[in-house]
C-alpha cells in the first residue's frame, strides 16, 4: 500500500505520468522518517525540514499538514511496519517540458514504507569510509532529488568496499555522501555549521541537543581534512545510520580504530530516546 496524496493505493496500481518534473527535473523535494517499534521518530522536525526545503524552491504541497500526518501514520498501520522508514516526497508535477516553473502544473506527494533494521554491526565495530571531492551544487541545505553527486560518491565509496563518502571541499569537510559528519578532539565536538553546504540532519540535531546535555563543548566550524585525520573520533549521522562510528578514512586509522567514548555516550542517549517510543507501544 502507498499513499498517493490523500489516496491509500496498492503499489502496483501506483503510476508516475512520464512528464512529472520530478522524473524529468529532479524538480521536488522528499524526507525519510525512520519508524522504531511502529512509531515515526522525529516527525515533526522531519517534516518541518520538507515545508521549508518546499518553499525554497517555491513549491506547493499539495495537501495540509495536518493530513500527511494522520496519512503517514496510516500508511505505516495498513503496511504493519515495525521497524523501517516512511520515504515521501513532493515534485512539482507533470506539466510540459519547459525549463520555467508551468502554471498548470499540480504538486504530487507519494509515500511509501520499507522494513529495514537497524544497522547494529556499523554501530558496535564502526565503518570504514573514503574521501571524495564535494562535487553538489551549492544548495545542499535544500534536501532536493537532486542527488547525483552523491550517487557518485556513494558508488565509489561502495567500489572500495566501504560504507560512506566523507565529502569535501578543498581541504574542508562538509558532509557524507548520505550523512552528516562529526569530530571530536580533546573532548570537544566539531561539526561543519548548518549553512548551504550541507543539509541540517534531524540526528545530526538531536547529538548536538545530546552533547550539550552532557557538557560536551559543541564547535560548529569547518574542519580541515587533515584535523579530521588526527581526530581522537569521527562518527557519522543520519536517520539510516543513526550514530555510527568512522573508524577508517581512506587507509588512516581514526583514533584507536574502534569506537571512541564520546561517540559510545551519544550513542546511549539515542538508545534511550528510541526505548521512549517502545514505552509509548506498550
Amino acid at each position: 500500500m502507498i499513499l498517493y496524496n490523500n489516496q491509500f493505493i496498492e503499489r502496483e496500481d501506483a503510476w508516475i505520468d512520464i512528464e512529472d518534473r520530478g522524473y524529468q527535473f529532479g524538480d521536488g523535494v522528499y524526507e525519510v522518517i525512520r519508524v522504531y517499534h511502529g512509531q515515526c521518530f522525529a516527525m515533526d522536525e522531519h517534516l518541518d525540514r520538507l515545508k521549508r526545503s518546499a518553499r525554497e524552491i517555491k513549491l506547493e504541497w499539495p495537501v495540509s499538514r495536518k493530513e500527511l500526518e494522520e496519512n503517514i501514520r496510516q500508511l505505516i498501520q495498513k503496511n504493519q511496519l515495525n521497524n523501517g522508514i516512511v520515504y515521501l516526497q513532493i515534485t512539482r508535477g507533470p506539466a510540459k517540458r519547459t525549463h520555467q516553473f508551468p502554471m498548470q502544473a499540480k504538486s504530487v506527494l507519494t509515500a511509501y514504507t520499507s522494513e529495514m533494521d537497524r544497522p547494529h554491526n556499523n554501530l558496535q565495530n564502526g565503518i570504514n569510509t573514503i574521501l571524495a571531492d564535494d562535487i553538489r551544487w551549492l544548495r545542499c541545505d535544500i534536501k532536493s532529488l537532486n542527488l547525483l553527486g552523491n550517487v557518485l560518491a556513494k558508488e565509489e565509496a561502495h567500489h572500495q568496499q566501504c560504507y560512506e563518502a566523507i565529502l569535501h571541499r578543498q581541504d574542508i569537510v562538509t558532509e557524507g555522501s548520505s550523512s552528516n559528519v562529526f569530530i571530536v578532539r580533546n573532548g570537544k565536538l566539531y561539526t561543519h555549521p548548518a549553512n548551504h553546504f550541507i543539509l541540517n540532519g534531524i540526528t545530526r540535531r538531536y547529538v548536538i541537543r545530546y552533547a550539550k546535555e552532557a557538557k560536551i563543548e559543541v564547535i560548529e566550524k569547518a574542519v580541515p581534512i587533515e584535523e579530521m585525520m588526527q581526530a581522537d573520533e569521527v562518527f557519522i549521522t543520519s536517520t539510516t545510520s543513526e550514530i555510527s562510528p568512522v573508524v577508517k578514512v581512506d587507509h588512516n586509522v581514526i583514533g584507536e580504530g574502534r569506537p571512541g567514548a564520546v561517540t559510545t555516550l551519544l550513542q546511549k542517549k539515542f538508545e534511550e530516546e528510541i526505548s521512549q517510543l517502545a514505552s509509548r507501544v506498550s
